[in-house]
């Protein structure tokens, strides 16, 4: 998160893709690098961009989120990430308070021992279903997201969408698959979701 350049316009334009050379490489060669998932991420925000105002990140690896400054800083955009697990570090003073939460989790089926681990696995290791790390922050989504409020979720066909949906629907969010794509053996989908 918070990589990319998003600004707010009249007519709907392509953003070119943030410059990221630095990512995987010198002191960020443990840091994941930008694949088919953060692009397909990428344009889906591109398709929302007139809902979005501004972005910021949290990480709960220091190194990604130095990463995530650098990114910002080679496309000429200011964050200040927060390094917490998920949200802890927001609750409960952002309650109802988030217009836009993107979440680009680890989301690959894999042992759940992998899950939390501290090698560059953490960061797609996504346990049982690959929703180990998503099942902890969806049922918080609601309490955080503003009435006007936006939270956008990356998930693969593994990760069963429709089920996050309903799931989500039982907490007053109304949900839809904003986009979708196939990526070599993945098939991906960023899922958009706000208060009924």
């Amino acid at each position: 998160m918070g990589e990319g350049r998003v600004s707010v316009g009249r007519c709907r334009r392509m953003f070119s893709t943030p410059l990221s050379s630095h990512v995987g490489h010198g002191e960020f060669t443990d840091v994941y690098d930008p694949a088919e998932d953060t692009f397909l991420l990428m344009d889906a925000l591109e398709k929302d961009v007139n809902e979005i105002k501004k972005l910021s990140c949290t990480d709960i690896n220091p190194l990604a989120a130095a990463c995530s400054v650098e990114s910002a800083k080679s496309n000429g955009v200011n964050i200040q990430p927060i390094i917490t697990d998920l949200v802890t570090g927001l609750l409960p003073r952002l309650q109802n308070q988030v217009d836009v939460l993107i979440f680009n989790p680890p989301y690959v089926v894999t042992p759940s021992e992998e899950v939390g681990s501290h090698g560059i696995e953490a960061s797609w290791a996504g346990g049982e279903r690959g929703r180990e790390v998503m099942d902890r922050l969806l049922p918080q989504v609601s309490s955080l997201l503003s009435s006007h409020g936006f939270f956008y979720l990356v998930t693969i066909q593994e990760n069963n969408p429709e089920e996050i949906m309903q799931s989500l629907k039982s907490s007053s969010l109304q949900g839809t698959v904003l986009i979708s794509r196939q990526a070599g053996r993945e098939h991906l989908s960023v899922l958009k979701f706000w208060k009924t």
